[in-house]
């Protein structure tokens, strides 16, 4: 694949989609970089981390090499001497974000398998509410670079104590990660509809309050109408509850394996 540009990717929301020898090059460090005339002002470190900012704050939509120059106080074409174009600018800032928290991470881990599931889901919901632009991006066939592979050594280590198989021990790591996705993207929506309708969840449902309240009269649906008043709480954390769920079903698992 050749320039990011003309890519399927062009719109900067699927990871691998640019030039993935470039990209390569780059993560691992392999890539040649500007050595004539004077020392350069920029760096891949600071333009990748910059990159990041402008999508925390404003989203990949705000993100283009253009914008990115002007944040960096620099021309556009400057750019293209560190990175071809926002296909590759997506691998490096993936990879980035990924070795944040393996900064505050024991190279260890914990000791039990349950604490490091635990651990590993809480770190991940947080990273995706730091970065909800994460959620936008199709990771089906993420460049691994030296973080992406170091988070995943680690996720390894924590959990290869349950004595699975291997394809098992990755299935554990996908069903996770899956559960916390689905936990994040519905939170980053219900953030999304508030600031696109201008609506508060609350007046949202009052709107439809006197409909529901017929509805449940009508004797129509009475499992709904038998619900305790918190059911739909919003102070309900149904992240704790399915994770913990979670953890306890692998448990059988991993204790019927153990009995053989």
């Amino acid at each position: 694949m050749t320039k990011s540009d003309s890519a399927g990717g062009a719109d900067g929301t699927t990871a691998g989609s640019g030039d993935i020898a470039r990209s390569l090059e780059l993560l691992w460090g392999t890539g040649d970089r500007p050595s004539r005339g004077p020392k350069p002002a920029l760096t891949l470190g600071r333009i990748v981390t910059t990159a990041v900012a402008i999508a925390d704050a404003e989203g990949l939509a705000a993100l283009s090499m253009r914008r990115l120059s002007t944040d960096l106080g620099t021309g556009t074409m400057s750019l293209y001497r560190y990175v071809p174009g926002k296909a590759e600018l997506l691998d490096l800032m993936l990879d980035h974000v990924l070795g944040e928290p393996l900064e505050a991470t024991p190279a260890d881990g914990p000791a039990d398998w349950r604490a490091a599931l635990d651990t590993m889901a809480r770190t991940y919901l947080e990273q995706l509410s730091r970065h909800p632009w994460l959620l936008k991006i199709n990771q089906a066939r993420t460049i691994l670079g030296p973080s992406a592979l170091r988070g995943l050594e680690l996720a390894l280590a924590g959990i290869r104590g349950m004595g699975l198989t291997d394809p098992e021990l990755i299935s554990t790591i996908i069903t996770v990660n899956s559960f916390v996705e689905g936990i994040a993207r519905t939170r980053l929506q219900a953030t999304e509809a508030v600031q696109q309708t201008g609506l508060s969840n609350d007046a949202f449902w009052e709107d439809q309050r006197p409909y529901l309240e017929r509805a449940m009269r009508s004797g129509d649906y009475p499992l709904m109408a038998g619900l305790s008043g918190d059911a739909f709480s919003y102070d309900n954390d149904h992240f704790a509850f399915g994770l913990q769920r979670l953890i306890d079903g692998f448990e059988v698992l991993v204790e019927g394996r153990a009995r053989g």
